[in-house]
């Protein structure tokens, strides 16, 4: 995720030039614009810096191999930032890298949130939001149900993927020897993880041809 900012009791200058209340989360909603990412955690508002060229340029990758994938097997829909995620009532409203929620699961998008947690959702790593990524985000995906999370951590050249456990925990699951990660949720999705680090991320259609989808 990009860098994050709590804002508490200061101005948000590229929002507005007064500080930011406390408000509920039907508010925050009715706050928000589409051109301004920020999330929401127990009443407060945390705006989002920019994202920087390589975050954002391999963000778009992942979303465009993804829907690509999902369309293709009639799997469900992939949404990207800025949109919301809130998996449970009690929990805070996200605004993850980019989410997959399967057929099964459509009814939980609304007109400007997911209500309810997404099958899968996905962080790129900044080293601002190293702890939150790995930490509280960790921990809300998994307490609210989202059943694969993928981390991935263009610095450090890490990919870490959890499956959540029928003990409602998440466990890591495995890259394979031949550097390929296989999902559960996105059936038959087979990810080269080289493909993350290349200074020139492959062309769609390599990848597509790959795949057998073109």
């Amino acid at each position: 995720m990009a860098q994050e900012i709590e804002i508490k009791s200061q101005a948000a200058p590229a929002v507005t030039s007064m500080p930011i209340p406390k408000m509920t989360y039907t508010e925050f909603l009715d706050w928000l614009d589409e051109d301004v990412r920020a999330e929401w955690v127990e009443g407060e508002v945390i705006i989002m810096s920019p994202a920087s060229d390589r975050h954002q340029n391999l963000a778009d990758f992942l979303t465009a191999l993804l829907r690509h994938f999902a369309e293709a097997y009639q799997l469900g829909v992939v949404r990207s930032a800025p949109f919301q995620m809130k998996t449970g009532t009690n929990l805070p409203g996200r605004e993850p890298d980019l989410i997959f929620v399967s057929r099964e699961h459509l009814d939980r998008i609304k007109h400007a949130h997911l209500s309810g947690p997404a099958d899968m959702a996905l962080e790129i790593i900044s080293p601002e939001s190293r702890a939150r990524d790995r930490g509280e985000k960790f921990y809300e995906y998994e307490q609210g149900g989202v059943r694969e999370y993928w981390l991935i951590d263009p610095v450090r050249k890490q990919a870490e993927f959890y499956m959540l456990g029928d003990d409602g925990i998440y466990h890591p699951a495995q890259v394979g020897e031949d550097g390929v990660f296989r999902s559960v949720v996105l059936k038959g999705l087979r990810l080269k993880v080289d493909w993350l680090w290349q200074e020139q991320l492959p062309p769609l259609l390599v990848v597509l041809k790959e795949w057998g989808l073109v």
